[in-house]
């Protein structure tokens, strides 16, 4: 997938959140088949147009899936997770009815979730030392290391 990485203008901020997450399917059950990887990509495709979330990238194994998206500052990362997990179970049940068989008391993910923001313009130490020296640009800053 092409990186749409562009910053989001608001009314009054500009953003580019970026985060990564691990999602559990249940259980660790090996349910991401190759059709059930497939309508899970669709319906991310939906969320898309109906949510302001981005995926930049997806990538599923049997027992679970990693997301990269990009979503506008006023969305918690719990929210968009919250998001995903339910549009997605909804829509997999909806479509895979073999998959809830599979699955004991009719939910898809496994509670809790792993989520990292993404920084694309540097590291923690070198933000943190651009803050420290408040004023000077990070080139500046990099130079004189």
């Amino acid at each position: 997938m092409e990186l749409k990485d562009k910053h989001i203008l608001e009314s009054h901020n500009k953003s580019l959140f970026l985060h990564h997450f691990v999602c559990l399917a249940k259980y660790r059950r090996k349910v991401l088949t190759d059709a059930v990887e497939k309508r899970l990509r669709k319906t991310c495709q939906s969320i898309e147009v109906r949510y302001e979330i981005v995926f930049l990238e997806i990538g599923a194994d049997e027992d679970h899936v990693h997301f990269l998206v990009q979503s506008v500052s006023t969305t918690s990362p719990k929210k968009i997770i919250n998001t995903i997990e339910s549009i997605t179970a909804i829509e997999i049940f909806k479509h895979h009815p073999e998959v809830k068989l599979k699955l004991r008391g009719g939910k898809f993910w496994k509670s809790g979730y792993y989520v990292n923001a993404v920084g694309q313009y540097g590291n923690v130490t070198m933000i943190m030392n651009y803050v420290q020296n408040k004023g000077k640009t990070i080139i500046e800053y990099i130079s004189t290391s």
